[in-house]
């Protein structure tokens, strides 16, 4: 009570009344219990009740409150205890109420009410009083197995030592001596390691430990006629921890696992939650069609989309129904996620992403909820586009499914998706894209109309494209004058906008390790042949004779491209080891080709046995340099023969091999032909190599002089470009006819 009082004597713990008197807490406190006896008191003589919810209350009884109340702080100020109705008697005369802090004309209206709040706080304070330990939360898995742990400890502790607590440890060569004297008895042999007994003459307990196996012990004690038992080992504590420690971590598990899935349906578990990406209409990382280069086509299918966001009364004006959900479909590194995005940051509107595998989990129905959760978000946040990448991962068919059951977690996550995306309405302003490379595996029932109406191909870019997206990815990097993109893009056939962004890094790092300021032609082009086949091995030593072998080799492979008309320029030749390759020829095609005729795949095989005919005819044998070359010259014979018609077996497909649509690999499939008409492919793939090599060999020896001169040249540079071997050996260039 000391220290109650003198905190709330403090300052912090008081007020000033209106007249000016400092009241602290316990004034207060003093005040309304004064008033509460001096109530009752009055009440109890006169018989009669104050209606303290009438609105205007007796003069007597406003003057009984205002004097008890003026007796309750001169009795506490003087530490003086006077009885209410003495107080009421001595001080007839009307003052008025210090602990009244309200304005004057309020006070008898206020008084029988300020004394009914306080004896309804006293009573409510009253009944807050719980007995101890009441309506506190209970102890956690933790704590409780913990404590588990110290009872099994001490009861283990106990229970081992409660039996040597009255024994005396004596040595083993002593208990002997007292087996010899007869002056022990009752013996107990613990796991043949330990003897308890008691000594005959003393009566004390007594305990030894036998240090060897002792064979003669228990033909003494039977020869002295000193009765002995035996006894098992008591279980440690160590071993009880042992049993149960295991089984406890898996209750301790189970029990987490149970009580996190009675709020699965909330979301409380943890992996629950998705991994959904956001960015804001108003974020500053904000893309639009301007920062994606190409892609005129793709652009165009996706303004509708960008304008129904815009401006959705303009569609439903007319009655038209803008798509609920549009698939990109394309190669990897196409674009297909930057076109997502730069379609969110032309409309303005909020970007969710995910991707396919994203949804997918261990735990069946986790995937169902990050579904439900990521439409759930997104109708909070409409207008806004959801974007989930690698659509294939999730929207796999069912049918090809492994097992196909209806218990699958991607089965159901595929199911739950399907529902959302029926579940919305257009006028929710929600526009779903997807991006997969693998449109041949998605279930039928994603690409059915109201789900993903729309497939906007993003196909690879072509000569004017490529050359946008290197001038795009050039801004940020200080280029030199010899610096000529639209040869570059050329040279890129076959390449996505990510390589080209790669193109264009890898040209930088190059520049910048050389310590220049700007990146030079050079740079790409070691940048793009680093991409293609690898770092050049410069420090890796070849012989003279090697080194011969090859630019013969390479000599072969241009000689070639310079005289047959059908073939694409020679662009660069060298013979410094990159990757597994000692050397290579470059070609460089003056424009894309979507078709090729058969006059150019023929000069192509020509040009592939370019280097085994140049090292049959100087070493009459050839090396393993050659395995490549020959793998590029039979897969284009037999593609000419099975697929493309071009062989005397007339326009027939005899194709053995389904590709993968947008992926640049094959699953070979078994022969759909007979072993005759087998063999008459095989007679024309033989054909066709047979005429493309003769011819390749006629050109190779009638311009052997040519090749001559030309290894020379690469002998001694290592790399020449193909202007360079032009003017060297003094051949004009051909006109391309393919």
């Amino acid at each position: 009570m000391l220290f109650f009082n003198s905190v709330f004597n403090t300052p912090i713990f008081s007020t000033v009344a209106s007249n000016g008197t400092n009241i602290t807490l316990p004034t207060m406190l003093a005040a309304t219990t004064q008033k509460k006896e001096s109530s009752t008191s009055q009440s109890g003589q006169k018989k009669t009740t104050t209606t303290r919810r009438a609105p205007k209350a007796s003069k007597k009884s406003d003057e009984s409150s205002s004097q008890s109340s003026q007796n309750a702080q001169h009795a506490h100020g003087s530490q003086n205890t006077h009885d209410a109705h003495g107080a009421q008697k001595e001080n007839k005369a009307r003052v008025p109420n210090p602990f009244d802090l309200r304005d004057a004309r309020h006070r008898n209206q206020s008084n029988h009410s300020q004394e009914q709040g306080a004896y309804q706080d006293t009573n409510q304070n009253q009944e807050k009083k719980t007995p101890l330990g009441a309506g506190k939360r209970g102890m956690r898995p933790g704590t409780l197995l913990l404590l588990l742990l110290i009872v099994v400890f001490a009861i283990s502790f106990f229970t081992n030592n409660i039996s040597n607590f009255n024994r005396t440890e004596i040595p083993y060569s002593q208990f002997l001596l007292y087996v010899e004297s007869n002056q022990v008895s009752n013996l107990t042999i613990v796991d043949q390691n330990q003897i308890r007994g008691q000594i005959t003459n003393t009566g004390a307990q007594f305990t030894t430990m036998i240090p060897y196996f002792d064979a003669e012990l228990l033909k003494r004690l039977a020869e002295k006629g000193i009765i002995f038992s035996g006894a098992a080992k008591p279980i440690t504590f160590f071993q009880i921890l042992t049993g149960i420690l295991p089984w406890a971590i898996m209750l301790f598990f189970l029990f987490y696992m149970m009580r996190s899935l009675r709020g699965f349906g909330g979301g409380s578990m943890p992996f629950v939650k998705g991994k959904i990406r956001t960015y804001t209409k108003n974020s500053q990382k904000k893309i639009l069609f301007d920062d994606v280069a190409g892609q005129k086509e793709a652009k165009y299918e996706l303004e509708e989309v960008v304008e129904f966001l815009k401006s959705p009364e303009r569609f439903q004006k007319i009655g038209a129904r803008i798509p609920r959900g549009v698939l990109l479909v394309g190669s990897p590194g196409t674009g297909k996620t930057l076109l997502a995005r730069a379609c969110a940051g032309e409309a303005q509107v909020n970007f969710f992403y995910m991707s396919g595998s994203d949804f997918v989990e261990m735990f069946a129905g986790v995937g169902a909820s990050r579904v439900r959760e990521l439409f759930d978000q997104a109708r909070k946040n409409s207008p806004c586009i959801v974007f989930i990448d690698e659509l294939d991962a999730v929207g796999r068919s069912r049918s090809t499914t492994n097992g196909g059951g209806v218990h699958d977690e991607r089965e159901q996550t595929l199911n739950q998706l399907l529902v959302e995306m029926d579940g919305f309405d257009v006028r929710d302003k929600i526009i779903v894209l997807a991006a997969t490379n693998r449109p041949d595996i998605l279930d039928k029932a994603l690409l059915r109309p109201g789900r993903f109406d729309r497939q906007v191909v993003v196909d690879m870019p072509d000569q004017e494209e490529r050359q946008k997206i290197l001038e795009l990815h050039a801004k940020n990097v200080g280029l030199h004058s010899d610096v000529n993109l639209n040869t570059i893009s050329r040279a890129t056939v076959g390449c996505s906008g990510a390589d080209l962004a790669n193109l264009v890094n890898e040209a930088a790092l190059f520049a910048a390790r050389h310590k220049r300021n700007k990146v030079k032609g050079e740079d790409f082009e070691e940048a793009r042949d680093k991409i293609l086949m690898g770092s050049a091995r410069k420090s890796k030593i070849i012989s003279p004779e090697e080194k011969l072998r090859t630019a013969r080799h390479e000599s072969g492979h241009a000689l070639l491209h310079l005289f047959l008309r059908n073939a694409d320029p020679l662009h660069k030749v060298t013979i410094i080891p990159r990757g597994r390759a000692l050397g290579v020829a470059f070609s460089l095609p003056e424009k894309d080709a979507y078709g090729r005729s058969e006059s150019y795949l023929l000069d192509r095989i020509s040009i592939c046995y370019g280097g085994y005919i140049a090292e049959n005819m100087y070493y009459k044998e050839h090396s393993t340099g050659v395995q490549n070359d020959l793998q590029q010259a039979t897969q284009i014979a037999s593609k000419m023969v099975k697929e493309w018609g071009m062989s005397n077996i007339g326009a027939m497909s005899f194709s053995d091999e389904d590709q993968i649509m947008y992926m640049p690999i094959d699953i070979p499939t078994k022969n759909k032909f007979s072993e005759s008409t087998a063999e008459m492919i095989d007679r024309e793939i033989k054909r066709i190599l047979n005429m493309a090599f003769k011819k390749a060999e006629d050109i190779i020896q009638k311009n052997r002089d040519k090749m001559d001169i030309l290894t020379e040249a690469l002998i001694k540079q290592e790399t020449l470009l193909g202007d360079e071997v032009h003017e060297l050996l003094k051949v004009p260039k051909p006109q391309t006819a393919h």
